[in-house]
């Protein structure tokens, strides 16, 4: 695991966050800190506001108030312009993985390439980009191949590669593991650490999955209610003996 120094710089704030959607109040005031170069997972139960969260901070939904900093900007009043600059500095890997199907695996990598090409002023020969994001994920000769041909294992390497290739400083994870088999599972977990520790990357990691946690995280957040109900390391957590955090640990 890997040691967190107490005075480090933090990339990412969410403060007071709130979100409802008429009477149904999904977030109701939630906050964490990402601190550079460590992993932080947020976990909580199916419709505790994970995704909402996620979706707030990524820009695809508008918190109804609080602030999201990262990098010390506040992405709440950015506008367009800016707001794309700035996510290409993020990485985010999808639940599912959210490959284009008519795409293949280049097509698929190539594309945030097009996207910000211009914004990045970025010099490298795209295919050489795209073959070492391959490379980091071990699948440089699935670059031909429709992401059909793909099992749902490798679909999920290849939307990693997707998320590292614009080399970003921060990446997102939802739910990395879900719908993989156990093995499978614990290799992208594996190579998820081998990431961090290659690129020094600050995580934030969306997970059920409480062996993901276990193995990943330097810290775990417990999102219950709408608020960050308990934060701490995986042994301290899992040593609680508040029912709520019980809750999560169980086997």
């Amino acid at each position: 695991m890997i040691e967190i120094q107490k005075e480090i710089t933090t990339v990412l704030e969410i403060k007071d966050l709130e979100k409802s959607f008429g009477d149904n109040h999904v977030l109701n005031g939630f906050s964490l800190q990402l601190f550079e170069g460590e992993n932080l997972v947020v976990m909580g139960k199916s419709g505790s506001g994970k995704s909402v969260m996620i979706k707030c901070l990524v820009g695809l939904m508008q918190a109804d108030s609080g602030s999201i900093r990262i990098k010390d900007q506040d992405i709440t009043v950015l506008g367009q312009t800016e707001l794309d600059l700035l996510r290409t500095e993020i990485g985010f890997l999808f639940q599912g993985s959210a490959l284009y199907d008519s795409m293949t695996v280049r097509e698929n990598l190539e594309f945030p390439l097009r996207r910000h090409k211009e914004k990045l002023n970025m010099t490298e020969h795209t295919e050489a980009l795209v073959i070492e994001a391959l490379e980091n994920v071990g699948l440089a000769d699935a670059i031909d191949l429709m992401p059909a041909e793909l099992s749902g294992g490798m679909q999920r390497r290849v939307a990693l590669a997707r998320a590292l290739i614009l080399k970003p400083k921060i990446i997102l994870y939802d739910e990395p593991t879900t719908g993989l088999d156990p093995i499978t599972a614990k290799e992208i977990i594996q190579l998820m650490r081998s990431i961090q520790k290659k690129y020094g990357t600050s995580s934030l990691i969306i997970t059920h999955d409480v062996d993901c946690a276990r193995v990943i995280s330097n810290r775990i957040i417990l999102l219950v209610d709408g608020i960050n109900y308990a934060e701490g390391t995986y042994q301290e957590l899992s040593a609680s003996n508040d029912p709520q955090v019980q809750a999560f640990f169980k086997h």
